[in-house]
């Protein structure tokens, strides 16, 4: 059957080699109707039905990957906590104690990839090593049942790894989220020479094939652009999150305890990003709005192909699913860039400490 696709953002972006970016499609594999216009079949309605409905998104990243045999027994030791948490496996039994990470080393063979043998870069300078394993996070938003989301990696493994690439994965659930933790090792096993990359449109199929498992586990989920629901912020890497996280957990300590212990340390990305903000406003440039002029164009497109979404599924007498996509879609929050909200959050700061600073000097005021 030819498959037949539904466009959104079909404003022609093109990457750097002059292909044009698919994230955004939406494909149909149902026929064409009489006259030729395109009709959405169950999947599709299915598909649309739950973005609009805001059917919980999976993730689906890779986190990062050992680029020598050190690196790689870190990062197993890291997520078993070294060696509380069992590993799951591709030869079935699971795996535990904190000899389990050399154990996996050992079996998988890595000091045997010619890669780990390259030398080290210098320090500040970028590692062009081929990696060892790559690690990924599969997750699903707080509340989800942990085994099921177990169940799901498990399967999700099995289809795409196992017979070809060694993994070994352990079940996180001391977070609000449950996630699992894959660690897949990057050459192949009975094929020198073959390794596994990762690329954007392997993410987009790993997302929904993700969500599909998890679907049959009976647990509803979803995979869609983040453009598409008209999300605008970017997710932030793994080691800015959890610096992040840490300096909150700090602030919301009482003073006497803050008071005996150290500070976690900044993160100096976003403090180089605070510090462009600021700058920008200080020589009252504009820079701030130089990405916003993109994202407006990214949202226009994205809000037009839903409209033709709405048309279409009219013409197929579905009403009341296209008056919730056009609902949807006015609902969608403003453009916005990271760094025009880190300025209007520095605007209203600055603003408070004014306030306050007044209404110290005003007369009555209480003594401090």
């Amino acid at each position: 059957m030819p498959k037949q696709t539904l466009r959104l953002a079909r404003g022609g972006r093109r990457s750097a080699e002059g292909v044009r970016d698919m994230a955004l499609d939406i494909v149909s594999y149902g026929r064409r109707g009489p006259g030729g216009t395109l009709r959405f079949g169950s999947g599709e309605i299915a598909q649309i039905q739950r973005t609009v409905g805001r059917t919980p998104e999976v993730l689906v990243k890779v986190s990062g990957g050992g680029r020598d045999t050190g690196g790689v027994e870190a990062h197993l030791r890291y997520i078993t906590r070294h060696g509380k948490v069992p590993l799951e496996t591709d030869e079935g039994p699971a795996m535990q104690g904190r000899g389990a990470p050399r154990e996996i080393v050992t079996d998988w063979q890595l000091d045997l990839c010619s890669s780990q043998y390259r030398p080290k870069p210098a320090p500040g300078q970028k590692d062009s090593r081929a990696k060892l394993a790559h690690n990924i996070v599969l997750s699903m938003p707080p509340g989800t049942p942990p085994e099921k989301v177990l169940a799901a990696a498990c399967v999700f493994a099995r289809e795409n790894f196992a017979l070809q690439y060694r993994y070994a994965m352990v079940l996180h659930t001391d977070q609000p989220h449950p996630h699992v933790h894959l660690v897949v090792k990057c050459e192949h096993e009975f094929e020198p020479g073959k390794r596994l990359y990762i690329r954007k449109d392997t993410l987009r199929q790993w997302r929904e094939q993700f969500a599909a498992l998890m679907r049959e586990q009976g647990v509803a989920a979803n995979a869609t652009p983040r453009q598409v629901r008209g999300q605008i912020r970017k997710p932030l890497k793994d080691a800015i999150h959890h610096r992040l996280r840490a300096l909150r957990a700090f602030g919301q300590l009482p003073p006497d305890e803050r008071a005996g212990r150290q500070p976690p340390k900044t993160s100096s990305f976003m403090r180089a990003k605070l510090g462009a903000v600021l700058r920008a406003l200080q020589t009252k440039r504009d820079t701030l709005d130089a990405s916003r002029d993109e994202m407006q164009r990214t949202r226009q497109e994205v809000a037009a192909d839903w409209q033709s979404t709405a048309d279409t599924l009219r013409r197929q007498g579905q009403a009341e699913l296209a008056e919730r996509v056009e609902r949807f879609v006015r609902r969608m929050p403003a453009v916005q860039t990271d760094e025009q909200r880190m300025a209007e959050r520095w605007k209203d700061a600055e603003r408070n400490r004014a306030q306050e600073r007044t209404d110290a000097k005003s007369p009555g005021a209480p003594a401090r």
